[in-house]
């Protein structure tokens, strides 16, 4: 008896040890456990926390951008004064794929008659604006060629060519306009306005459809009163220009030399060519090739986008630079074939431009110049991009 008592007393002091160390292990595994799930709450926390904040930074900056310029074209579109749209400046294809379209859709939203809208611009591109806006005013009217150049790059300096605020040469410009139409109270639609809402979208933090809420894209069936030199019954107008783009290297020259000596070889091609120095762009010039023939004496600073306009409205299709005319020819209703070399640039505008090509008849297609400089001469594809150009 004394043995098992003692063997009981032991199995009892053991299963009381036993059990003093699972209620030890359970609270610490329980510690361990509430500590695990406190990390976990405030992991989740703090990541909910600086999400909010993300959002917050880019949403709250972005809803006072709007309102304010909302609230900025609200004014200028009360009221019956005229309104005068512009000036532009800036490069010819933003304003082809997005200030015209952006006028369009302010007069829409604001239920502005054409008959008060002036735009301002420069190249004779009144029929760009001629569903929105009933006057036009040419800034080479009021500026020597010579003139606008240098205050136009004194305007820039040494920062970007975009007008992202009313600069001394847009004062100027605006009042020299009202005191030729004599309209002294007209108030201003300036494209900081535009670059203000768009620019986040070039940079790639908005959505295609914050720029499609902002514009309006029309096919473009306004011609312009200009004269015209003699031009094929059919033909392929053409346009290739130095920019970031398309770089000025020898060996771009010779590709697009091959592809313009392939095109013309089936179709006469115009060149335009305007030997202008407007801008910081340079025209690629194909000289002594059969076939190509080129605007030489018809275009000055008054008409040399007017000029363009139609040529390319009557050709049969379009090729250049990616970039200025290409993203104009597609609502004049010309196929157009867009080379560049670099999309860095681009990106964010060929994903507009094929949205808002989808509506029209022509057809745009972007073509990586890289690809034609990988192949042999001899296995160029030119002979295929002729006849797509048929």
């Amino acid at each position: 008896m004394y043995r098992r008592s003692r063997r009981w007393v032991q199995r009892r002091q053991k299963a009381v040890r036993e059990t003093g160390k699972h209620a030890r292990a359970q609270v610490k595994f329980g510690g361990e456990r509430g500590r695990d799930a406190a990390r976990v709450v405030y992991g989740r926390a703090v990541r909910t926390s600086r999400y909010w904040e993300r959002l917050r930074q880019r949403t709250w900056p972005a809803v006072v951008r709007d309102v304010s310029v909302r609230r900025e074209l609200r004014a200028v579109a009360r009221g019956s004064a005229p309104i005068l749209v512009g000036p532009w400046l800036s490069e010819v294809g933003y304003e082809a794929l997005y200030w015209v379209p952006f006028v369009r859709w302010f007069a829409r939203q604001y239920e502005v008659d054409p008959s008060r809208l002036v735009a301002v611009s420069r190249g004779g591109v009144s029929a760009w604006y001629a569903d929105v806006a009933h006057r036009y005013v040419e800034q080479f009217d009021l500026f020597t060629p010579e003139e606008f150049t240098e205050r136009n790059e004194a305007r820039r300096g040494d920062a970007d060519q975009k007008q992202f605020a009313l600069s001394a040469f847009d004062q100027e410009i605006l009042s020299r306009a009202r005191a030729r139409l004599g309209i002294g109270d007209a108030t201003v639609c300036h494209p900081s306005t535009m670059f203000r809402l768009l620019r986040q979208f070039w940079l790639g933090n908005d959505s295609l459809q914050h720029l499609l809420d902002y514009t309006v894209f029309t096919p473009l069936t306004a011609t312009a009163p200009v004269a015209l030199p003699p031009l094929p019954e059919r033909f392929v107008a053409a346009k290739f220009y130095t920019g970031r783009a398309l770089p000025d290297t020898p060996a771009h020259r010779q590709v697009l030399r091959r592809l313009v000596e392939q095109v013309a070889r089936t179709h006469p091609v115009v060149s335009l060519d305007t030997h202008l120095a407007l801008d910081e762009h340079e025209d690629y010039v194909f000289k002594n090739v059969p076939g190509v023939v080129t605007l030489d004496g018809w275009l000055t600073p008054q008409n040399n986008l007017a000029v363009q306009t139609e040529v390319i409205r009557r050709a049969s299709r379009f090729i250049g630079t990616c970039g200025s005319l290409a993203w104009l020819a597609p609502m004049l209703g010309t196929d157009t074939l867009a080379v560049y070399a670099d999309d860095h640039f681009l990106t964010s505008h060929l994903y507009a431009a094929r949205h808002a090509y989808v509506g029209l008849k022509a057809r745009f297609t972007a073509l990586d110049l890289g690809v034609l400089e990988q192949l042999d001469a001899d296995e160029l594809p030119m002979a295929g991009t002729a006849a797509k150009l048929r």
